[in-house]
């Protein structure tokens, strides 16, 4: 009997991060109607991407490069295109980071005050949205990952490549690999302009890199420093998979 994504086999998909946003650099939930597109160190690793890209071929004739509707990522893709030397696709808002709802533009401190809750998910929590109008773990999780499904069986056994989130990446790791969508002590942190690909091989997905951020070595200028609860400087407590870097106690801050 011939495995359902059979027709999937030998589709590459690649996911990049967009470079360092306004709303990272800030420490604001920047959604829909807040999002400030890239700083100045984000444009830097965008370039520096675009230099490994034209010079590896790596990514050589994709079938399609699509990106997220936010600013930060549509000026990344943008970039990665024109370096593979194609137009963008277009941009889907199901390739988002977590719709925050009416904490748009909220800082994260702000935010957990206002809220008297983190962003963090916990149980019964990963059905809450982020904030009223806004979008829960689990429901981010599922729509993140059927949209990189939907991108793989529209260009399937060919290369296409989504220019999005963090938290997408984190999407594509718990539902291609399996795991649960809150796990206690996984932590997930995709460097800014970073790859992540994987490869069907006809019966799963495999994945053949994660974060992949090479351009960016030994440019002290180009890195972000992870947050403290990342590097171990801080106590972390139970963290789950999160759309980027979460401080702890605190909200998650969007990719």
């Amino acid at each position: 009997m011939t495995p359902p994504g059979a027709r999937l086999a030998g589709t590459r998909l690649v996911v990049v991060r967009h470079g360092e946003a306004t709303c990272n650099a800030e420490d604001y939930i920047g959604g829909h109607g807040s999002c400030r597109g890239l700083t100045q160190r984000g444009r830097a690793q965008v370039a520096a991407l675009g230099r490994r890209l034209r010079r590896t071929g790596e990514l050589q004739k994709p079938a399609a490069v699509w990106t997220s509707v936010l600013p930060r990522a549509r000026q990344t893709g943008a970039a990665v295109a024109e370096a593979l030397g194609v137009e963008v696709a277009g941009a889907r808002c199901d390739l988002c980071e977590r719709h925050p709802g009416e904490a748009d533009g909220l800082t994260w401190a702000a935010y957990e005050a206002r809220y008297a809750r983190t962003s963090l998910p916990s149980g019964a929590g990963d059905d809450l949205p982020l904030a009223p109008g806004g979008e829960s773990w689990s429901g981010f999780v599922e729509r993140a990952a059927g949209a990189l499904e939907d991108l793989a069986v529209a260009h399937a056994g060919r290369l296409v490549v989504a220019v999005a989130h963090g938290g997408v990446v984190d999407a594509s790791l718990i539902a291609f690999l399996g795991l649960p969508v809150r796990a206690d002590g996984i932590r997930f942190h995709a460097e800014h302009t970073s790859l992540t690909e994987w490869r069907h091989t006809g019966a799963c997905w495999q994945l053949v890199r994660y974060s992949d951020a090479a351009h960016l070595a030994g440019a002290d200028e180009l890195q972000v420093p992870h947050p403290a609860w990342l590097t171990g400087d801080a106590e972390p407590g139970s963290v789950s998979p999160l759309p980027d870097a979460a401080p702890p106690g605190g909200g998650a801050q969007q990719a």
